[in-house]
């Protein structure tokens, strides 16, 4: 029975390894290293406080056999997976008592275990620096005693902390190393695997490092699925590939993935990580235009203690809630300090403000999103300040420099392999030819635009689209935007409403009407709503 359930440890066969250990330790009591193996296993099974409680049994072995460091090392895990948890006082007794261990021992690996939470210590006073240095003598004494564990727990770690405080060049440098050590098969702990793997993606994704969490994603993918029985970061796997897949436009997959997510979150019980898959569907299904399931899945977000935001915000919009979604939006960022989580919200900001008529509002938020940028080396957010930026220009009025900017962001979402971004920014692409009196440059971004909205499910995209390319109705001569036009004079809207709705300026607002009512003959804005009325127009 023991050696089965050895075996099958070796094999990452976690319910068969569990079974087995669980059965020999019933018939005897299992020496301290194997009651180790059984707490590993019922870790990646997803039983954490199980795991904590062999462990402990395990400690007290290792501490009636005398054996200090292998004690230190169980408390040290102890300790590590209560603080994971938030609980604070018994997590620091745990890893008090690992120290109080070591007291009569030299220089050993443990006491580089022992530094793992002084860098969260640092991290907690806002001590970035100090925390930087302690994870590097960590990996320090991980590389000098042939511990590659704790190297890559402490590299990894490293990484993350320089990433977070600017100097992302060296912390990715970093994170890619602790990567090379975890996928070069030289760990020992299947729990340090994940622990890095899932860390190091998060790192990336922090800072826009989409190639980087792509490669790792499918790394990570590829190592859950050698162990069927995992339960332990496969959720957050199954987030991580959920949210590539959006990003991808492979929608009905990414819905897929944060379903099977959401069944392996109520066995590990992972909140956080649960709110993070229930937005990541809400997204797909605001995209999608399903807006009842959006607003379902931003509420389940809500309940589960995380913020549904940008994603609300852009749904009532969406729903013509302009006063709605600039409240949410303008209240969410002005919570929001972290210079790169605003970089993710300034994009929608800036579209909700022209939405509302913002303009300088919105150019605040570009200038910012630029100096966030000069600051992190990202394809990803290059991109984001490309789009935001030709939006903002072409709201103002300058469609020459709109051009140049959205066709830069076009080519580097196509690049970045985001269909529904690229597509986004091929329409104003369009717009910004027509404004520029290209009607067949406009016809082309625009059918091309739609094509991919066809493809990808986005019916509220397909339906816009329509709407300015004016199909299904006779145009009396009018353009596509003049149609759009008309329709705004009909319903009552002044020129200034009409710019903010159209995300163009006044004076081409004062522009089309002019043609409008030289196209149907008519002398007044009154006479151009009733015309539009009469032949079914609005």
């Amino acid at each position: 029975m023991l050696d089965q359930g050895r075996e099958a440890y070796v094999r990452t066969a976690w319910a068969q390894a569990y079974e087995f250990l669980a059965r020999a330790d019933e018939l005897e009591p299992l020496a301290a290293a194997d009651l180790e193996l059984l707490a590993t296993s019922a870790f990646m099974l997803g039983r954490e406080d199980e795991c904590s409680r062999i462990l402990e049994r395990a400690y007290q072995r290792h501490s009636d056999a005398g054996e200090a460091r292998p004690a230190a090392r169980c408390a040290f895990w102890i300790g590590t997976q209560l603080a994971l948890r938030g609980e604070m006082g018994p997590a620091t007794g745990w890893l008090g008592r690992a120290q109080r261990l070591l007291e009569g021992e030299g220089d050993c690996v443990e006491r580089g275990y022992l530094l793992i939470p002084v860098i969260f210590q640092h991290e907690a006073e806002g001590d970035l620096e100090g925390a930087a240095a302690t994870a590097a003598a960590a990996a320090e004494t991980g590389e000098r005693f042939g511990d590659k564990d704790l190297f890559a727990l402490a590299v990894h770690a490293q990484g993350d902390i320089l990433v977070r405080s600017g100097k992302v060049r060296e912390g990715l440098g970093l994170l890619d190393e602790a990567m090379v050590a975890v996928t070069g098969g030289g760990l020992s702990s299947p729990i340090v695997t994940g622990i890095v793997y899932c860390g190091v993606i998060l790192a990336c994704e922090h800072v826009y490092e989409l190639r980087r969490a792509k490669e790792w994603t499918v790394a990570l993918t590829r190592w859950c699925e050698q162990q069927p029985d995992l339960v332990a970061f496969n959720g957050r796997c199954l987030v991580h590939r959920a949210q590539i897949l959006q990003l991808q436009g492979a929608w009905p997959d990414a819905l897929v993935e944060t379903e099977r997510a959401d069944a392996r979150f109520e066995q590990s019980m992972n909140q956080a990580a649960a709110a993070r898959s229930a937005y990541l569907r809400g997204e797909v299904h605001r995209l999608r235009g399903e807006f009842a399931e959006a607003e379902e899945a931003y509420r389940r977000t809500s309940r589960l203690g995380s913020e549904p935001q940008p994603g609300l915000a852009l749904l009532r919009l969406a729903q013509g809630s302009h006063d709605a979604a600039a409240a949410a939006i303008r209240r969410f960022i002005g919570e929001t300090t972290d210079p790169l989580r605003r970089a993710g919200l300034l994009p929608a900001y800036a579209e909700i403000m022209l939405a509302a008529g913002e303009l300088e509002e919105a150019r605040s938020a570009c200038r910012e999103l630029e100096q966030i940028c000069a600051d992190c080396e990202s394809d990803m957010l290059r991109a984001m300040l490309a789009a935001t930026d030709g939006a903002v220009e072409l709201a103002a009025g300058e469609a020459r420099g709109a051009l140049v900017s959205l066709r830069r962001a076009a080519q580097a979402w196509q690049k970045l392999e985001a269909p529904y971004e690229a597509a986004r920014a091929r329409v104003l692409v369009g717009v910004a030819c027509r404004e520029l009196g290209d009607e067949e440059g406009f016809a082309l971004e625009l059918e091309a635009a739609r094509s991919a909205f066809e493809e990808l499910g986005a019916a509220p995209d397909v339906a816009a689209v329509d709407a300015l390319l004016g199909k299904g109705a006779e145009t009396h001569g009018l353009t596509a935007r003049e149609l759009e036009v008309l329709r705004l004079v009909a319903s009552g809207k002044s020129n200034r409403e009409i710019a903010s709705a159209l995300v163009i300026s006044e004076h081409t607002v004062a522009r089309h009407v002019q043609n409008i009512l030289r196209k149907l003959d008519v002398t007044s804005r009154t006479a151009a709503g009733a015309f539009a009325f009469e032949h079914d127009l609005v």
